[in-house]
């Protein structure tokens, strides 16, 4: 399989982890959440390294810079996961998801600067769609009430989003320009963050930071699980020698289109109509990207 196909099926299961996640987060303690779902995502990168028969060497073959420079990766990514989550709690999906999903924009800066990606004009034409796409759903989230300005749940997806860039082109750093294989990157990148939630919990909570109460909900496990199966594919999209992180990113993001109608309807949210104008733009972009050479 290709990365397109590799990134298609990462893209749905990113889909199915926003409800969750919305789900999971929605009036609970985000921290409490967000350790819980990675102690089953970790567990569950365990399985599937076990039944691929990779898993003592993605424990035991690394060395130490390995380990530092994964950790690098998995405080990025935690940082990006508790403002996300907030920001989740905080607004509406139809409005969060889009707006975190336009990461690519800065993926796809990012990526002409530091590693020289340069579209073609197919493909390019198939960006332009989706970033009208992503901004047409921006502006309609106008229409909700909210100041893009002063409500704390923006700021946080504003700085979840440009994080979450950082982190895609750290990861093609880790694959391609040092070489490092998917699954140990997966493993101890999984390991890292429980380690980096728990710690937070217990400072959160030995500071009295903590002013929600924590209910369970069986979404939980699910976000955590979800997650590390698109990132399991997603990895294998990355690590094609043909993959170009800027393409990769922007299809991988589209799944904001299938989060923006099943979270409409299963949270009851507004202005659907009009968002749904950004959701024929952005499926027509993701149509170019793939059908493009």
């Amino acid at each position: 399989m290709g990365w397109v196909g590799y990134i298609l099926i990462s893209c749905g299961l990113l889909s199915v982890y926003d409800l969750s996640r919305k789900h999971s987060v929605n009036n609970n303690s985000v921290m409490t959440v967000l350790f819980l779902a990675t102690v089953f995502g970790l567990a569950l990168v365990v399985l599937l390294l076990a039944l691929c028969g990779t898993l003592r060497a993605s424990v035991c073959g690394v060395s130490a810079e390995f380990k530092w420079l994964v950790l690098i990766k998995s405080a990025l990514v935690s940082l990006t996961w508790i403002a996300m989550f907030y920001a989740m709690r905080e607004l509406p999906i139809s409005l969060a998801a889009p707006l975190r999903a336009t990461a690519p924009l800065w993926t796809l800066f990012g990526a002409v600067v530091l590693f020289g990606e340069i579209p073609s004009w197919r493909r390019a034409i198939g960006i332009v769609f989706v970033f009208l796409g992503y901004w047409i759903f921006s502006v309609s989230g106008k229409l909700e009430g909210i100041s893009f300005r002063r409500h704390k749940g923006i700021w946080c997806c504003f700085g979840s989003t440009i994080l979450g860039a950082c982190s895609a082109l750290y990861d093609k750093y880790l694959l391609h320009e040092r070489g490092f294989g998917s699954d140990a990157v997966q493993f101890w990148f999984a390991f890292f963050l429980v380690v980096i939630f728990a710690g937070v919990l217990v400072a959160q909570r030995s500071a009295g930071w903590n002013q929600t109460k924590f209910v369970w909900r069986w979404t939980i496990p699910v976000a955590g699980c979800v997650l590390i199966l698109s990132d399991f594919v997603y990895f294998r999209a990355v690590s094609q020698p043909d993959a170009m992180i800027s393409i990769l990113s922007l299809i991988r993001r589209s799944g904001v289109v299938l989060t923006f109608v099943l979270g409409g309807a299963i949270f009851r949210e507004r202005n659907l109509r009009a968002k749904g104008i950004a959701m024929a733009v952005t499926l027509a972009g993701v149509a170019v990207l793939c059908l493009a050479k």
